[in-house]
């Protein structure tokens, strides 16, 4: 699909939407970028997308709000005319150990990294169809799509962003029909956490095949991938290095 003269609806993903944004402007697709709580970061990848000659617009949502979901998706149809793409990139991470969880933690997770795509999703397919095709790309993770768990004190995380990538696939089948292709990307070590020492920097660049962190562009080369292609549909594809073949 040619992207010149579509809009991207880029949610969350305070530290990958900058470049994200920047990639789709450089293609000549119109973005609206939205946010919960981090306004500046969503301003920065507005302006990313300006700088290379692109529209984009910001928007406050809470996307465990169903509506404000759909709130969102009219005003970025209202602003910037259409809607071709939806790239969520929303997401919670937090250690949680297993005799600390409760149901208000376990649902609070479940409720941003599942719930919210399905929600971007339902506000956005009516929408999707109106411009005669689309694409969805949802953000899972690398441990997720290699099918185990890895690291203890995620469990709702793990157990999230499993079922991201069956609502991946079930999404795929049931839009096919109205040109809707739905996919996902799978992170690795991209972008170090705030806060992580040289030390544990090293270590996960040691355990990574190709010895370093990707960076950002690594995934919004990606994901652009999968806005161009007109025939892969219900795919995870992993960005993690190598991580999941060590």
């Amino acid at each position: 699909m040619d992207l010149s003269g579509k809009v991207a609806l880029v949610a969350g993903g305070a530290r990958m939407g900058e470049a994200l944004s920047a990639r789709l402007a450089a293609r000549g697709t119109g973005v609206a970028v939205s946010y919960r709580r981090s306004r500046e970061a969503a301003e920065r990848a507005a302006q990313a997308a300006r700088a290379r000659g692109g529209s984009a617009v910001v928007l406050r949502a809470n996307l465990t709000n169903a509506g404000e979901v759909g709130t969102l998706v009219e005003g970025a149809v209202a602003q910037l005319g259409r809607l071709d793409f939806v790239v969520n990139l929303a997401s919670t991470y937090r250690r949680t150990p297993f005799d600390a969880l409760t149901d208000e933690a376990w649902a609070a997770a479940l409720d941003v990294d599942l719930s919210a795509a399905f929600r971007l999703a339902r506000a956005a397919v009516p929408h999707l169809r109106a411009a005669g095709a689309g694409r969805i790309v949802h953000f899972a993770d690398w441990t997720a799509a290699s099918g185990r768990p890895r690291y203890s004190g995620y469990l709702p995380y793990y157990v999230a962003k499993r079922a991201l990538i069956g609502l991946t696939e079930a999404l795929a089948l049931e839009l096919a029909p109205d040109g809707i292709l739905v996919n996902a990307v799978a992170p690795g070590p991209i972008l170090p956490p705030p806060g992580l020492d040289a030390a544990a920097s090293a270590a996960v660049e040691r355990e990574t095949p190709l010895g370093r962190w990707g960076g950002a562009d690594a995934v919004a080369d990606v994901v652009i991938t999968l806005l161009e292609t007109d025939f892969v549909t219900g795919e995870t594809i992993r960005v993690d290095g190598g991580r999941h073949v060590k």
